[in-house]
């Protein structure tokens, strides 16, 4: 929760006006002009910093709910049926989730919806071409569903035709799968609703229905698990997933359809100019596109512990990554989306914006997003110092021990250092999604691609090297610094060039001037990086250390309660 109220901070601080003095004095009429109003983007922070604080609560009530489902699942499921679940079948379900509805979703943000006021004041012909516009606007938001249907056809059965022998021998293996593409598709119904609850900042809407969602898949997967369990024949393990991924697609779907009602795709009144806005759908192709690369590189570990490693090492491996990941969910993940809703609507077009405004809309954005790498970069530090130290001392509590002989160790190890880069990466390229235009995209595509082959060049490396498969923790470190560095260079261009905004690309926009944006704030301050070196050595020369760790891993989680302990855990939080 403490990262949490720093990125809070972060959207919310005095950065957005320190660049004022420096700024030329808007003149009476810049100041009056309706079209881009202080207290507009006064109320877009203050909804971005309470839709994050929505999204934070959510994912922190899910976790920490999946983790204690975690605990019995370990001891309900063997290695190889969870490797297979939480693995192969995760990538089966993120492949048509993301490569279906990740390009329209990003397309919706950046649209200019439509305002009912001002609508009240343009003639019949305006009203018609408005009513037009939110149609057409509302029917791309079925596109994902009509991406779904082929796309969960062709991923299943093909899944199913290459899957190892020993992932075919589990039984009802077909049925789950089968069970997962209906759970896909379902999911993908929740588009329409979805995407307009982000649009209008109804993230309590999001919040209530994910989270129900949630606690009836948990609720689900774990009774089915239990009941197999006392058959003694663990024969409805797989299917158990299934049916709980199921269970939480229908719960989102009621929970959006109770509030929003059930949409359907409506026909413009003009027949003649399609079903879709042209330019969005553009757009949205060439989101979904680029999402084809991105979805290699953000699950290339899981396609390659798929084809190269045994189901009990998956298992392994999807128990270290589900504890890594935590942070990563809870706080970075809700961050991120966040972002990517308020620079689209900062950067956002209007009708006929002043030059002035515009400048004073991207200074804004720049502030926002210097203001965040700062944070992210001095709570890195930190999250590396601490986690490092205290790492080794936590593992006897959350693994059971058959699993601290695996890989799972190791693989949390390499976490530490790879969820400051994942943080970083996640801000950054919700800003690039947000304010880059379609050549911006394309061009951003064709660097994807190199990135990924660094990403399955690097991994081979490791592997070669014998790391096993911390070789694809270290490798994704490696291809999301390559991306930083990318996102870093395009956001200098974007606020230093004194051109068009890249935002919207249905509207030919002012020239704007360029405006102040600093990369130096990566960078924390020498008197912090002393002053944190000094508390790592601290806590690593502790000589409590050692023999807390050794009283953990014989005598088990009632050994943090003794007094050694509590000096060392004091000691960490005292410094930090």
């Amino acid at each position: 929760m403490t990262a949490m109220m720093y990125y809070s901070a972060a959207l919310s601080a005095e950065p957005f006006e320190m660049a004022s003095s420096s700024r030329p004095p808007q003149s009476s009429s810049s100041k009056s002009s309706p079209n881009v109003p202080k207290s507009g983007s006064n109320a877009l922070l203050s909804s971005s910093v309470t839709s994050l604080s929505f999204l934070v609560a959510l994912q922190l009530f899910s976790r920490l709910f999946t983790s204690v489902l975690n605990q019995a699942l370990f001891r309900l499921a063997s290695p190889s049926v969870f490797g297979t679940a939480a693995i192969q079948f995760e990538l089966i379900l993120s492949t048509i989730l993301f490569l279906s509805r990740e390009g329209v979703r990003n397309a919706i943000l950046r649209s200019k919806g439509t305002d009912g006021s001002k609508s009240k004041s343009k003639k019949t012909e305006g009203r018609d071409e408005l009513d037009d516009a939110h149609v057409k606007q509302l029917n791309l938001t079925f596109l994902p569903v009509l991406l779904g249907v082929p796309l969960a056809a062709l991923t299943s059965v093909g899944y199913l035709a290459y899957a190892s022998e020993e992932v075919r021998k589990q039984p009802h293996l077909t049925l789950a799968v089968t069970v997962y593409a209906i759970a896909a598709l379902v999911e993908l119904l929740s588009e329409p609703m979805h995407n307009r609850a982000m649009v209008e900042l109804k993230t309590d809407v999001r919040v209530r229905a994910e989270g129900l969602g949630i606690t009836a898949k948990s609720c689900a997967t774990l009774g089915v698990l239990f009941l197999d369990a006392r058959r003694g024949k663990d024969e409805w393990a797989l299917v158990a997933f299934a049916l709980g991924q199921l269970v939480y697609a229908l719960t989102v779907w009621a929970s959006y359809a109770r509030v929003f009602g059930v949409p359907w795709m409506k026909r413009p009144r003009a027949k003649t100019s399609g079903y879709f806005d042209k330019a969005l759908l553009h757009l949205s192709a060439t989101m979904t596109g680029q999402s084809v690369i991105k979805h290699v590189l953000t699950e290339g570990d899981k396609m390659m512990l798929t084809f190269f490693s045994p189901l009990q090492d998956q298992g392994g491996y999807a128990i270290a990554a589900n504890y890594g990941s935590l942070l990563a969910r809870i706080v970075f993940q809700p961050l991120e989306e966040t972002l990517r809703v308020y620079f689209s609507r900062l950067l956002s077009s209007s009708s006929s914006p002043a030059a002035s405004s515009k400048k004073d809309r991207r200074q804004q954005a720049a502030d926002a997003l210097s203001a965040l790498l700062q944070v992210q970069a001095a709570v890195s530090v930190l999250f590396i110092i601490f986690g490092s130290a205290y790492l080794p001392v936590v593992l006897p509590l959350v693994l059971p021990p058959k699993y601290l002989a695996t890989s799972a160790p190791r693989v949390l190890g390499a976490w530490v250092y790879y969820i400051p880069v994942l943080a970083l990466n996640g801000g950054l390229e919700a800003f690039l999604s947000s304010a880059a235009s379609p050549s911006d995209l394309n061009r951003q595509s064709r660097w994807m691609f190199g990135f990924s082959v660094i990403y399955v060049s690097t991994a081979m490396l490791f592997y070669r090297l014998g790391l096993g498969d911390v070789s694809l923790i270290y490798a994704n470190t490696v291809n999301l610094s390559a991306r930083i560095i990318y996102c870093l260079a395009f956001a200098s261009r974007f606020f230093g060039a004194s051109s068009s905004s890249a935002a919207s690309p249905t509207t030919s926009e002012a020239r704007v001037p360029a405006v102040h944006f600093g990369i130096s704030s990566l960078i924390p301050s020498i008197p912090f990086l002393a002053a944190s070196g000094l508390v790592a050595g601290l806590v690593y020369s502790s000589a409590r250390r050692p023999a807390v760790e050794a009283a953990i891993r014989t005598g088990g989680s009632m050994s943090c309660y003794r007094r050694m302990c509590w000096s060392m855990w004091g000691l960490g939080l005292f410094w930090e």
